[in-house]
């Protein structure tokens, strides 16, 4: 039977296609209902482990679901937002190939049984996209049904000094500085991995 923790895991990757979905329903009342769906979702993050920490049920395979929800999660939201033209997609990319290395390479550990170095970085990386979704998703809600060049006060404040833009660089950067540490801390697992490789490709038996 699957743990409190592990459950939260899971409804949050089950709820990812859950407000993608109501978010491109032409639908006010559906869209603000993605945006609760998706802060439900987020909060999974904060009460899976919390949850964890207070049993003391903290697994090599929750260890490994969790940070892959997040980035079912997170990647969805920001697909998403990029194909509404709120987001560029390079940055996206970006953010995308960046989570795969990082998750081909915890599960690589999770295979060999290996320990994974994680850091503090990568966990304000997570919180500051989450909170930048936010951001953008309620932009997003006061802005869907206009014209954005034309809008004033605070919503073409936004706009005019490229704020969303602004804070997807702070993310990116953020976001890539956890990767090459991730990469640092766990360089004994990744040669470990490239002579394991080398030993499969390159038989030494010929």
């Amino acid at each position: 039977m699957l743990n409190l923790p592990t459950q939260l895991t899971l409804l949050r990757i089950l709820l990812t296609p859950v407000f993608v979905s109501l978010l491109f329903l032409e639908t006010v009342g559906f869209k603000i209902g993605s945006l609760i769906v998706f802060i439900i979702a987020s909060l999974t993050d904060w009460y899976d482990g919390y949850f964890a920490r207070k049993s003391g049920v903290i697994t090599m395979w929750g260890q490994f679901l969790d940070p892959l929800a997040d980035k079912i999660l997170v990647s969805s939201a920001l697909i998403c937002f990029s194909i509404l033209g709120y987001v560029q997609e390079y940055i996206v990319l970006i953010i995308i190939i960046r989570d795969l290395i990082i998750t081909a390479l915890r599960s690589y550990a999770v295979i060999q049984n290996q320990p994974f170095h994680t850091n503090f970085f990568a966990k304000t990386k997570t919180s500051g996209q989450i909170i930048a979704i936010y951001f953008i998703f309620i932009y997003y809600l006061f802005t869907w049904q206009m014209n954005i060049s034309q809008t004033q006060g605070l919503l073409g404040f936004i706009h005019q000094a490229h704020i969303i833009s602004i804070i997807m660089y702070l993310i990116t950067a953020v976001t890539l500085f956890s990767g090459v540490i991730y990469l640092i801390e766990n360089r004994a697992l990744i040669r470990k991995a490239f002579t394991n490789l080398f030993r499969i490709f390159v038989p030494t038996d010929i």
